[in-house]
């Protein structure tokens, strides 16, 4: 059959659009409960395509830090492994295999003491790896406390209050008290001492960020390994890192090899990351190591007898897409450390320019500049404006479909507005430029004002992994 002409498929298109004109009808497509009648799979697919034509556009969210562009190719593996249950391993055993293949790239990217003997499980994303990391950390200690005879059903785990959402979840859905950290004007992230003094007997681990997703800074791992090991040297107390590198574990290594992090300290048992964001992997795809076997207890591997075969699982989810493990691998065999390291250092590159020319404008100030760790920065206002807010200019530049958050910092920073820029995989320097421009257009339009702006409906972002 001949391919039809572009004019054939804009008639089509055209057809489609009267006939949803005509049926689109509350009695015939209710929006809340099943129809009587279903429409046909290509009228289903207008309706639909014209109901999210009104979403922002994925490519101009610098608001989110994950994935939102993959070469076309990948997006073709990606399609055709659609279908696939990772948990079918006896079905799909080569999906299997790259799945392990993943697990020792990444060991080895993080300095695993032997990336063979690294145990670890691609997950849903980050959180759910923090969750199962957190359980691995709360089983030892009380393995610990019940072989020395002492009381254990007062777990408590040591954070910044920096973190990510899925660590207060954790301690609610596992009964384990938040001992959280403040951070402070001057430290937008864990402070080591003040951590150190929160740690006790009853400290199943302390948490260190690799990129935060407030300002995208890196936490001190390496200090936090000294001060820990000073710690049991002077109490006998030996307390694990647990390091979230949800945006920094696909970052670190390729802009920053010589920041010591990850399984190079032997207090840090355990890492998460997450595919779906520098990784480079479209959502939702997440990772879990520990350093080696002895590090995830027997008790925690389930072998499950599912479609005629044994098969190991560790994840909390059990039913897992194929897909996203598959466009793991590609980026890793495509961009390989070379193509990674470039990646990045560009992409470094495009938010240095782009925070030190938002800098220049003179109206706001950096908070965070992002050489050297996460292509993610925020910036605030200059005090001395007192007529709009930054709330008001994400709102301004919205107009323009660009998706940039503005939000409160968390107690004793919460006089602190800052809108965060992330940079990622698909934006150019270009786009930087256009960008700039809309800035400077937008507060050109404030300053043109007479008086104060409205105040808008001021809510603080959810960050998700």
């Amino acid at each position: 059959m001949a391919p039809r002409r572009r004019s054939e498929t804009l008639g089509m298109n055209a057809l489609l659009s009267a006939r949803l004109a005509a049926a689109n009808l509350p009695d015939q497509i209710p929006r809340n409960r099943l129809p009587e009648k279903g429409l046909r799979a290509d009228l289903s697919y207008e309706l639909i395509h014209d109901h999210l034509m009104l979403d922002g556009n994925a490519r101009l969210n610098l608001a989110t830090f994950v994935g939102t562009w993959m070469e076309p190719e990948a997006r073709r593996l990606m399609e055709e492994c659609a279908e696939k249950n990772m948990i079918d391993k006896d079905e799909y055993p080569q999906t299997a295999e790259i799945e392990d293949r993943c697990l020792k790239i990444i060991a080895d990217l993080w300095h695993a003491p032997d990336p063979d003997q690294a145990v670890g499980t691609s997950t849903t994303g980050s959180s759910e790896a923090c969750m199962l990391g957190g359980l691995v950390m709360r089983w030892h200690w009380r393995r610990r406390r019940e072989a020395a005879g002492l009381a254990y059903d007062r777990p408590n785990l040591v954070m910044g209050t920096n973190t990510q959402i899925c660590w207060d979840k954790f301690c609610a859905y596992f009964d384990v008290e938040p001992k959280m950290v403040p951070i402070t004007p001057e430290r937008l992230q864990l402070g080591v001492d003040e951590a150190i003094a929160l740690c006790d007997g009853n400290t199943i681990g302390v948490v260190g960020i690799l990129g935060s997703t407030f300002d995208g800074s890196y936490e001190p791992i390496q200090e936090l390994q000294i001060a820990l090991d000073a710690l049991q040297e002077r109490t006998g107390i030996d307390i694990p890192i647990h390091v979230d590198a949800a945006s920094g574990g696909f970052v670190a290594p390729f802009n920053s090899p010589e920041l010591v992090w990850d399984f190079r300290l032997p207090r840090v048992v355990s890492i998460n990351s997450s595919g779906h964001k520098y990784g480079g992997v479209l959502p939702g795809v997440g990772w879990c190591l520990w350093r080696d076997q002895g590090q995830l207890p027997e008790e925690l591997r389930f072998n499950v007898n599912y479609l005629g075969g044994e098969m190991p699982t560790i994840g909390m989810n059990f039913s897992r897409p194929g897909a996203q493990v598959v466009g793991q691998y590609f980026n890793f065999i495509h961009l390989g450390f070379e193509g990674y390291r470039h990646r990045m250092k560009t992409l470094e590159a495009i938010a240095c320019y782009l925070a030190d020319s938002i800098a220049n404008l003179g109206s706001l100030r950096l908070v965070s500049h992002p050489l050297g760790q996460l292509p993610v920065f925020a910036v605030s206002l200059d005090p001395a404006i007192s007529n709009w807010t930054v709330f008001q200019l994400a709102d301004k530049l919205r107009e323009r479909g660009w998706l940039i958050p503005a939000y409160t910092l968390p107690a004793n920073c919460e006089s602190l507005a800052v809108l965060r820029f992330v940079i990622r995989a698909g934006f150019s320097r270009d786009m930087a430029d256009v960008l700039l421009e809309d800035i400077e257009r937008a507060i050109d339009w404030f300053q043109r004002l007479d008086g104060p702006m409205p105040s808008p409906h001021e809510v603080r972002p959810s960050f998700h992994h």
